[in-house]
């Protein structure tokens, strides 16, 4: 299996953004890249800070399932964000904004169909190439720091282990090896974008993320976690929650997994 290591220099050359990851750092090995910017420890404050890393030994999902990346063949980084006052109302958007870019991002570059599942995985023919964790810091009631940790698969083709959803990447769909430097910029480069456009016009957020979901309209269950309920995608809120609709009327998920029923 083909790996490579990562050139900052020809990343660099294709970094097109005023302050995304213009603060760049890059770890051999680590437990989490979340976590390293987290800790108030490391004195990372930076706003758009991207932490890069080749192999996360305690890489995460959400409910806190692993995330297994083979070194020097995928994507797995974090940024940071530390003007979370502006975001108000947009956390939950800023969740569905990050899966929309990776999707728009590896359409735009490689010509394939990423579809999104509620709330922030990106999946290829049905399967999972890349996953979102957004988390933060507060002091109070006051949120002081927000990592946004973004895992693609890129050049692996061999998954070992068990997996809610089969995993799938970029060089599996696209059938050749993938320049991550050029990937990683580009990703950057429209995250930048997406934050502007969040505080902006935080509607278009919720349109492209709608257009990219094929589950709207279709029977789901989602289980939160000892429960499960049924119901019809109705659609998403304002704020980016899961309208789901059932006898009883329609009802606000801030969280679970969902899947066809």
């Amino acid at each position: 299996m083909e790996t490579t290591v990562f050139t900052i220099e020809k990343f660099d050359i294709k970094l097109d953004t005023n302050w995304i990851g213009r603060n760049f750092l890059f770890i051999e090995e680590l437990d989490s890249t979340n976590s390293f910017l987290l800790d108030k420890k490391n004195e990372i404050s930076t706003d758009g800070t991207v932490l890069l890393a080749e192999k996360q030994n305690k890489g995460r999902g959400r409910f806190d399932r692993q995330w297994y990346s083979t070194k020097g063949q995928n994507l797995t980084f974090s940024i940071l964000l530390t003007k979370t006052a502006s975001f108000g109302r947009s956390i939950n958007l800023l969740n569905l904004g990050s899966s929309v870019v990776v999707a728009q991002t590896i359409e735009n570059l490689f010509q394939l169909k990423p579809e999104l599942k509620w709330p922030n995985d990106v999946l290829i023919n049905g399967k999972k190439i890349s996953g979102i964790l957004l988390e933060s810091v507060s002091s109070g009631n006051k949120m002081i720091k927000l990592v946004v940790g973004i895992g693609v698969n890129v050049n692996q083709t061999i998954f070992q282990g068990q997996y809610n959803i089969q995993p799938t990447s970029i060089k599996h769909e696209y059938g050749q090896f993938i320049e991550r430097e050029k990937l990683l910029a580009e990703l950057l480069n429209n995250y930048e974008g997406m934050l502007y456009k969040l505080k902006s016009d935080p509607d278009s957020i919720l349109k492209e993320w709608r257009k990219s979901c094929k589950l709207i309209g279709e029977k789901i269950s989602v289980i939160q976690l000892e429960e499960t309920k049924h119901g019809i995608f109705e659609d998403i809120d304002d704020e980016g929650y899961l309208l789901l609709k059932s006898k009883n009327g329609i009802e606000k998920i801030s969280f679970g997994d969902v899947s066809v029923y």
